[in-house]
C-alpha cells in the first residue's frame, strides 16, 4: 500500500521504476484526488460529472506522467489538467446540447437548486449559484484562489497566464460574487 505522505519527488521515483509504478500512481491519486475532486466538482456541480471528469484526469495523469518533465511540481501539473478536463467537460456539454453557455450555466445552476441540501438562505448555497454566473475563466481562478488558497504564481503556473491578469480576474470574480449576493 502506497503512503499517503511520500512527497512528490519520490512518487515520480517510483512511478519511473516498472516495479513500483502502480504503486506510485496509486500514491499520487490517494494524495491528491479529494482535493482535485472538490475543484473539479466546484467547476461541472455534478458529483457523478465530477467523478467522471476526475477520471478522465487521472487516465491522462497515467498516459502522461513518463513526460511530466518536472519543470513545475506535480501539484501543478496536475491542476492544469484537472481544469483543462473541466473546461473541456463543459465545452462538450455546450455542444452536445448545442445551446449557449448561459443555457449550459442555468442547467448547472437548477441542479444546484434541486441538490436535496439545497437551501437558498443558506451563503455556501448563494455563493455556488453566483459562481455559475461567472465566464468560465474567472470560475477557475476564482475556484484556485478562494477555495484552495493557491497563490497567483501558482495559479500562472496552472493556468498559464500572468499573475497580473489573474490578479484582474479574481478582482471582477469577488466583485460580480458580491453583487449577485447582495442582489438576491
Amino acid at each position: 500500500m502506497a503512503d499517503k505522505h511520500l512527497d512528490d519527488k519520490e512518487l515520480l521515483f517510483q512511478f519511473k521504476e516498472a516495479a513500483t509504478r502502480e504503486r506510485a500512481y496509486t500514491g499520487i491519486i490517494k494524495k491528491y484526488q479529494e482535493k482535485l475532486y472538490w475543484h473539479i466538482r466546484r467547476m461541472v456541480v455534478d458529483h457523478e460529472d465530477a467523478n467522471d471528469v476526475l477520471q478522465n484526469m487521472f487516465i491522462k495523469v497515467w498516459k502522461g506522467l513518463d513526460n511530466f518533465r518536472e519543470d513545475s511540481q506535480l501539484y501543478t501539473w496536475l491542476y492544469r489538467i484537472a481544469t483543462n478536463e473541466c473546461l473541456t467537460f463543459l465545452e462538450q456539454q455546450k455542444k452536445r446540447s448545442s445551446i449557449s453557455l448561459s443555457d449550459v450555466d442555468n442547467g448547472i445552476s437548477n441542479k444546484l437548486k434541486a441538490d436535496t441540501n439545497y437551501d437558498s438562505n443558506k451563503i455556501e448555497w448563494k455563493l455556488q449559484l453566483a459562481m455559475q454566473q461567472l465566464p468560465e475563466k474567472q470560475r477557475v481562478v476564482f475556484n484556485l484562489r478562494y477555495y484552495d488558497e493557491m497563490p497567483y504564481e501558482e495559479m500562472s503556473r496552472v493556468l498559464e497566464t500572468s499573475e497580473g491578469a489573474l490578479k484582474a480576474s479574481y478582482h471582477h470574480a469577488v466583485k460580480k460574487i458580491e453583487s449577485y449576493i447582495l442582489n438576491n
